[in-house]
């Protein structure tokens, strides 16, 4: 089913693939990869077909293969097999999943998010970490979360490392990008609660009231949310700290909170 097969490393299809592991790239073509078939047919069963469809030579052998490729070709992607050397050169891993999709990156304006069936929307400022980002979309998808927006300067939620640790629900969470001026004037139509976390809280965390749908506005890894943006909240929370770690992982708080409102 492939339409052709590649295995030069110098292939031109190869370099512009593997570039996509680079910000600039993914900013100017719109692209970003998806590794694994589970991704793959995450991304086409939510209506996101691949541009390209890169497999190992095994790998149309497996039945959902063959479904991605046939989704692939309806959508006039291409579909290319290639060994095993590019699939590692392209993934940058010494064992490299058999299947890599390219896709194009979607994110919905910031007046599309409001207030609906979900119980919960997630809002980030300025988050650094990749992995911490895709974890917690992959969070906010379990919960059934509306959204996950990015507040101000974040990461890349289309960086590879964020993409896999999205398990696919890159695919399912609608993300939306916000200037913080932009952010706050959009708050103020928010019908539910607004609930941000700090350290020098006084409201524990499960004691605190969630109208939803509620709105959890989390700050970065470093500093936590900054002064105007804990102004934003209707309620700022603490999560209470009982051993000697004097905070959680940002993925890890933000889990806490969206399973917190959403109860």
């Amino acid at each position: 089913m492939s339409a052709r097969t590649i295995t030069s490393l110098q292939n031109p299809t190869v370099k512009a693939v593997r570039a996509l592991h680079m910000r600039k790239t993914r900013d100017e073509t719109g692209l970003f990869l998806a590794e694994g078939l589970k991704n793959v047919i995450e991304g086409i069963d939510t209506g996101h077909p691949p541009r390209v469809l890169l497999h190992g030579p095994d790998a149309m052998s497996h039945p959902m293969m063959r479904k991605a490729a046939q989704a692939t070709l309806a959508a006039r992607g291409e579909v290319i097999e290639v060994s095993h050397d590019i699939l590692a050169k392209v993934s940058r891993r010494e064992n490299p999943q058999a299947v890599v999709g390219v896709f194009r990156q979607a994110f919905t304006a910031l007046d599309n998010v409001q207030p609906g069936p979900a119980r919960c929307v997630v809002a980030l400022h300025r988050v650094r970490d990749p992995g911490n980002l895709g974890t917690i979309v992959r969070t906010a998808d379990a919960a059934g979360c509306g959204a996950v927006i990015l507040v101000g300067e974040c990461c890349d939620p289309h960086a590879v490392e964020a993409v896999r640790a999205t398990m696919g629900s890159i695919f399912a969470v609608p993300l939306a990008r916000a200037g913080e001026s932009e952010f706050a004037a959009w708050r103020a139509g928010w019908t539910g609660s607004v609930v941000g976390t700090l350290l020098s809280a006084s409201v524990d965390h499960r004691a605190a009231t969630y109208a939803k749908p509620a709105l959890v506005l989390m700050g970065n890894e470093q500093q936590g949310l900054p002064p105007e943006m804990a102004a934003l909240c209707d309620v700022n929370v603490k999560i209470p700290m009982r051993g000697r770690a004097d905070s959680l992982n940002l993925s890890v708080a933000t889990g806490v909170m969206i399973y917190a409102a959403t109860n």
